[in-house]
C-alpha cells in the first residue's frame, strides 16, 4: 500500500528533513508516527501526498512511484487520499457543509450525490446540525471534526493526519482518537502524526519514530495490522473506506 525504500529529503541550502527512511505500511494498518517538533513528520506525509517530492530514494502509494508522478497523475492519486491539515485549511467564508463539498465539486460528482456524500460524512463526525453555520462560529475540537469530514467524503483509501490532537484538550483527542478508530475498523489505511509517543499503544498500532530525520525504531509489541475479513460489506454502510479513482 505505502513504501518508502531509502527516502532522503533535503531542502535548499542543505538541511535534511528525512535521512534514508525505509518502512512499509500495510492495506487496512493504522500507523502513528511520533517524533519532536522538526523530526521529519508532516515532511513525511506530504511525501505521500505527493506535495513534496523525495531528494533521493523511491516512495511507493498504491503501486505508484511518487518520484516518477506525472503532474496530470496527481488528480487521480489524491482521490484516493484523505488529508487532515495542521492549520485545519478552512474556508471561513463558507458554511461547513460548503467545506465538505467542495472536494467533491472539484472532482466533478453529481450534486445529489455530492449532498448526500457531504450530509454522510458530516453525520460520522457528529456536525450534521451545523451544516449551515460558517468555521468561525465552531469550537477547535468542532474545527478539527469538519477537516476529517472534508478528508473523507471522496471515500478515501488512505486516510493522512498531522498533529489532529495537538491543540485539542484531552476530551476533544479522545473524541477524534474514537472517530479514527472507526476508520480503521472498516478498511481505511491511517497513518497518523503526533508528537504523543503513547497514542499508538493505546490503539493496538505500530509506531514509527523519528528522530532528527532519521527512523530511530518501528514499535512491532502492537498488531502489526488489524483487517476485517469483509470489507468490502462494511464501507457499504459507511461514508469512507473505498477510493473512487
Amino acid at each position: 500500500m505505502i513504501s518508502f525504500n531509502q527516502v532522503c529529503k533535503r531542502y535548499p541550502g542543505g538541511y535534511e528533513a528525512l535521512k534514508n527512511i525505509s518502512f512499509d505500511i500495510t492495506e487496512g494498518e493504522m500507523v502513528f508516527v511520533t517524533g519532536h517538533s522538526g523530526a521529519g513528520k508532516s515532511t513525511l506525509l506530504n511525501l505521500i501526498a505527493a506535495i513534496e517530492r523525495p531528494t533521493s530514494g523511491s516512495v511507493i502509494v498504491k503501486g505508484q512511484n511518487i518520484s516518477t508522478l506525472k503532474g496530470g497523475a496527481l488528480p487521480y492519486l489524491r482521490r484516493n487520499l484523505g488529508l487532515v491539515f495542521q492549520d485545519h485549511k478552512l474556508l471561513f467564508d463558507r458554511s461547513v457543509f460548503d467545506n465538505v463539498m467542495l472536494p467533491l465539486d472539484i472532482c466533478g460528482f453529481d450534486h445529489r450525490e455530492s449532498a448526500s456524500r457531504a450530509r454522510a460524512a458530516l453525520d460520522k463526525v457528529g456536525l450534521l446540525p451545523r451544516e449551515k453555520t460558517t468555521p468561525i462560529a465552531l469550537s477547535g475540537g468542532e474545527q478539527q471534526r469538519l477537516c476529517i469530514a472534508r478528508a473523507i467524503v471522496n471515500r478515501p483509501s488512505i486516510l493522512l493526519a498531522d498533529e489532529p490532537t495537538g491543540n485539542l484538550d484531552a476530551e476533544y483527542a479522545n473524541d477524534i482518537m474514537d472517530i479514527f478508530k472507526s476508520f480503521h475498523q472498516v478498511g481505511v489505511t491511517l497513518l497518523i502524526a503526533t508528537h504523543e509517543t503513547g497514542a499508538g499503544a493505546l490503539l493496538g498500532a505500530r509506531t514509527l519514530i523519528l528522530k532528527q530525520g532519521e527512523l530511530q525504531s518501528t514499535d512491532e509489541t502492537t498488531s502489526h495490522s488489524t483487517k476485517l475479513s469483509n470489507i468490502d460489506s462494511q464501507v457499504a454502510a459507511y461514508p469512507a473506506g473505498s477510493g473512487q479513482t
